[in-house]
């Protein structure tokens, strides 16, 4: 079961896996695992129900209920967590907002991150991530790592989307501090993306700033730089693919807007469409 000496989520202690007991946890379930055998971290299991009922009575049968529902999902994890030494606690709580909840929880017991899984493509944007994942994403925690149904991180190869944002530094920093934390990690490809044309001048100068950030940091670590012209989510997701890399690192939008290249829904897009995991990152 070990993939890696070292993980791509650094030096965490404490991993807070957010599941609802669907096939769509599975991804998150078997990293929150590996991770947690890599970093030797504590894993909090967790399942929020949704209660909606304004008294205390009912909603305590509620989250009884939910427990009891997901009792093989449990047992099933903790035996994952025993065939590789993971220390875990499973926690079932009740609320009417989940998604406030399950960050509320991961600050109170000290996470570093939160797992969470993520649904299949759709059509529509709120199923392309899923509901409770979009929602989860808005609350701003500092890292966020989404994971489809069925990708495994191998610790190779990432790709950090750069933009003009505090957000976007604060993912550079991460990544710069994995290629010192990750032995295992060969390549970080640094992408920034000019939507047009007439945009490419602003682009290259982050990209070059960040150059000099890679350069400057001790021991070095190693980067490709790139620049393309189009649609952010096309451009990253396609150098994601043909670079085959393990994890996309973006920095989180905030509730009073996004910087212009990731603006509206382009970063849902790209945690929604990605083959690999997503890292995502709020300053």
């Amino acid at each position: 079961m070990d993939r890696f000496s070292t993980s791509l989520l650094g030096e965490a202690k404490t991993l807070l896996l957010a599941t609802d007991g669907s096939p769509f946890s599975d991804g998150a379930i078997q990293e929150a695992m590996f991770f947690g055998q890599a970093c030797q971290a504590k894993v909090i299991v967790l399942h929020v129900v949704h209660t909606r009922s304004e008294s205390i009575t009912a909603a305590n049968f509620e989250v009884r209920k939910g427990r009891e529902l997901l009792a093989p999902h449990f047992e099933y994890i903790r035996a994952m967590a025993k065939d590789i030494g993971v220390v875990i606690e499973v926690v079932v709580v009740g609320s009417s907002k989940p998604e406030k909840t399950i960050v509320e929880q991961a600050k109170l017991r000290g996470a570093d991150v939160i797992l969470i899984g993520r649904h299949g493509k759709a059509g529509r944007l709120s199923l392309l991530i899923g509901k409770m994942t979009a929602k989860v994403m808005e609350q701003g925690f500092p890292r966020v790592l989404v994971a489809p149904k069925d990708f495994i991180i191998t610790g190779n190869r990432i790709l950090v989307g750069i933009n003009n944002s505090a957000n976007s530094r604060r993912a550079v920093e991460e990544a710069l501090s994995l290629g010192h934390t990750c032995t295992t990690l060969q390549r970080i490809i640094m992408l920034a993306v000019a939507p047009a044309e007439e945009e490419r001048e602003n682009a290259q100068a982050l990209l070059d700033e960040v150059s000099r950030k890679t350069e400057q940091a001790a021991p070095p670590v190693p980067c490709d730089f790139l620049l393309h012209v189009g649609d952010p989510v096309e451009q990253i997701l396609q150098t994601a693919d043909r670079c085959t890399v393990d994890m996309i690192l973006i920095g989180n939008r905030s509730k009073g807007g996004m910087p212009k290249v990731f603006k509206g829904h382009i970063a849902d897009n790209i945690i929604g469409q990605a083959q690999c995991s997503v890292l995502v990152v709020t300053a």
